[in-house]
């Protein structure tokens, strides 16, 4: 069982994303608990998201005023709990992390490959107008997950799921799998410069774009178009190397000459395999393809 609490601001962007997958037909309304009418669903999206946003307006200091999870069970977790019991679970989950009180509506997606659950509400206090304490909220989940896992007997995938550099818009632990790219480059020596670390972010369609006083990381579709919502630089534990002050940026720069260049050829081979194994098998084919008929004109 995977739960994710994603790090978004604005609970109208959550709210509109699940309504879009509604009406496309890749979801559809699953549950709902404190609203202000008994069955919120069968009203248009504007009085969904005014149980939401009039709760909010009762606090304009706060900035990250949405709470936003995906609950995701896999094939056989599904199988084992149903419906019925998801929709008990996710009450419980809200109540453990103390939003038992406050509105939400949870949606069921079928565009993967698997069900899954998302659930949006406010982290804005309906009765008092303050925002929910959410320290320890990580660790607080976490255990929830584990004693979801004892009481059913569900696997642990959480530890299984390898890294996965092939960003796409369905790509699942988007931010995790980031830091996890990161990590890699940060640890390439070979990577003398802040131009050169986002020239190999652009071979994963990863970017870092100046945002106010901040950067953002985009994943985009290799045109420069994002396909994700943008994620701030300080949500990541793990930063891109030469994202820091000026002056620590500038003693950071190597010298180029420095750079052994068969150290440097060996490195360009080694990004080049992950980039790869981690492309979508049909951008390998075509590009096969394309050598193969550059081959074929020289003949």
């Amino acid at each position: 069982m995977v739960i994710v609490i994603h790090q978004a601001t604005h609970t109208e962007n959550a709210l509109r994303y699940n309504e879009k997958k509604v009406k496309e037909g890749k979801a559809v309304f699953f549950h709902s608990r404190n609203t202000l009418s008994v069955n919120p669903f069968m009203y248009d999206e504007k009085h969904r998201l005014k149980n939401l946003l009039d709760i909010e307006k009762a606090n304009t200091r706060v900035k990250n005023k949405c709470l936003h999870i995906s609950f995701n069970p896999s094939v056989d977790d599904y199988r084992k709990l149903g419906d019925t019991t998801i929709r008990h679970e996710i009450d419980r989950m809200m109540e453990h992390m103390g939003y038992a009180n406050q509105p939400y509506f949870v949606y069921k997606h079928q565009d993967l490959e698997r069900v899954h659950f998302h659930v949006v509400s406010t982290r804005i206090d309906r009765e008092t107008g303050r925002k929910i304490k959410d320290n320890y909220e990580k660790q607080k989940m976490q255990k929830f997950v584990q004693e979801l896992e004892q009481k059913y007997d569900l696997s642990n995938q959480q530890a299984k799921e390898p890294s996965n550099f092939k960003f796409s818009p369905r790509s699942r632990n988007i931010k995790q799998n980031l830091e996890n790219l990161f990590v890699h480059l940060n640890q390439m020596q070979e990577i003398t410069s802040k131009d050169m670390y986002n020239e190999v972010l652009k071979l994963f369609n990863v970017e870092i774009k100046k945002s106010g006083r901040g950067h953002i990381v985009l994943v985009t579709d290799g045109e420069g178009i994002p396909i994700r919502y943008p994620i701030r630089l300080s949500k990541f534990k793990e930063r891109p190397r030469f994202y820091v002050s000026a002056k620590v940026e500038k003693t950071m720069e190597i010298s180029k000459q420095v750079i052994d260049k068969f150290q440097l050829a060996q490195w360009a081979k080694d990004l080049n395999r992950l980039v790869e194994k981690n492309r979508p098998k049909e951008a390998v084919l075509k590009q096969k393809i394309k050598k193969k008929k550059n081959k074929q004109k020289r003949i």
